[in-house]
């Protein structure tokens, strides 16, 4: 694969996610009217809809994985069409976080229970978050990938009381003394 082609393909994958979720009638940006590069309120409306927000290392996070776990499976794929399977991957997670059901399942966390999903913006830079966790992945030793990783998780984790492994599990199961925890924030 060129690396034409594989920036082609990339780019396809995010117009693609983009059209989706405007489809899906998720906002540009956020409602509010204006674009922020941070929030940093974990209660706020504007999370999910601004450039960066506390689950911004979540989609770095999910580029590093997807970086090793393709790498492991697929170690003579070249890497940018490993990366477009990755943003594949990234971009069908964005669009069915912002489905109606995943958007109610969220709801029923006690950190999310405002969650209206995702603006385009903020869906489309999660998907480039990914693409920089799957960069950092390519260039550092996979030592200090996970040390990144568990640091952005601890780190995280003990400021806002979420983190990718909390949402997880939340997700999957709630814990009610997970969820006493989180509301302490």
């Amino acid at each position: 694969m060129t690396a034409r082609t594989g920036c082609a393909i990339v780019l396809a994958l995010v117009v693609a996610q983009t059209v989706v979720l405007h489809l899906l009638g998720r906002v540009w940006i956020c409602t509010c009217g204006t674009v922020r590069f941070w929030v940093g309120d974990i209660h706020s409306a504007e999370l999910s809809q601004q450039i960066l927000d506390w689950y911004t290392p979540s989609h770095v996070i999910h580029g590093m994985i997807f970086y090793g776990v393709l790498h492991l499976l697929l170690p003579r794929t070249p890497v940018l069409a490993r990366l477009a399977m990755a943003v594949g991957i990234e971009a069908a997670w964005e669009i069915a976080e912002n489905s109606p059901w995943v958007i109610e399942a969220y709801r029923k966390q006690a950190l999310a229970a405002g969650y209206t999903g995702d603006s385009i913006l903020n869906s489309v830079l999660d998907t480039v978050a990914m693409m920089t966790g799957f960069a950092i992945a390519r260039l550092l030793p996979w030592q200090a990938t996970v040390a990144l990783a568990i640091l952005a998780e601890v780190t995280v984790g003990a400021l806002v009381h979420d983190n990718l492994t909390l949402n997880i599990l939340n997700f999957i199961h709630r814990f009610p003394a997970i969820e006493a925890w989180q509301k302490r924030v």
